[in-house]
């Protein structure tokens, strides 16, 4: 039987070529990543829609057709009502905004009783950037989620990290934007900025 000697100084250098190989995959175990600083977005009631601007809405105001139409809430949350003047609607649920409208005509003298509906036809958009098919502006769906906002876009890109984003939200109340970090089954809003990052290969 042949014995082939195994050369010390070839076997050791394969060790040490294994050991750099792997380094970095060990090393991204515990790497935190992009978006892992930020503080998560604050949790929603998606059920609860609260108007800002960019937003269109039907307003019916019953037995009265001069007040019912289409109206589009302002760049300072402002409606502008035949008869009556600027409503405010931004961070008004459709409902709370159907309660101000009323007040509103009743104040103006020209109606004792009046019944006001609100609802929303259109609301403003979201918009997703980073590692999607598609990024760009989306019509924004009720109850929709981060990883169904990414599936509108096309979805994910192989580059994707596809369980921690970025989401850039405006209060509509509170006319602030913050960044916060978000999951795949965060709830979005609508007017949010969704970041998806790329993964570091």
């Amino acid at each position: 039987m042949r014995v082939t000697n195994t050369r010390p100084g070839l076997l050791s250098r394969r060790v040490a070529l294994i050991g750099i190989a792997t380094a970095p995959i060990s090393g991204l175990v515990g790497c935190s990543g992009p978006g892992a600083g930020l503080t998560p977005v604050p949790a929603v009631d998606s059920s609860i829609y609260t108007l800002g601007p960019g937003d269109q809405i039907r307003i019916i105001t019953f037995g009265e057709q001069q007040l019912t139409g289409e109206f589009r809430v302002d760049a300072a949350g402002e409606i502008a009502l035949p008869l009556v003047g600027g409503v405010h609607a931004g961070g008004l649920t459709p409902k709370q905004l159907e309660g101000s409208v009323a007040q509103a005509l009743t104040r103006s003298k020209l109606y004792r009783n009046p019944s006001v509906s609100v609802e929303v036809i259109a609301y403003r958009p979201i918009f997703i950037l980073g590692e999607v098919a598609r990024p760009g502006q989306y019509p924004y769906q009720p109850a929709m989620t981060v990883v169904t906002a990414a599936a509108v876009a096309g979805g994910f890109t192989y580059r994707a990290v596809t369980n921690r984003f970025s989401i850039v939200r405006t209060s509509t109340q509170q006319t602030t934007t913050a960044e916060g970090g978000a999951g795949r089954e965060t709830f979005v809003q609508p007017g949010d900025v969704i970041t998806v990052f790329e993964r570091v290969f």
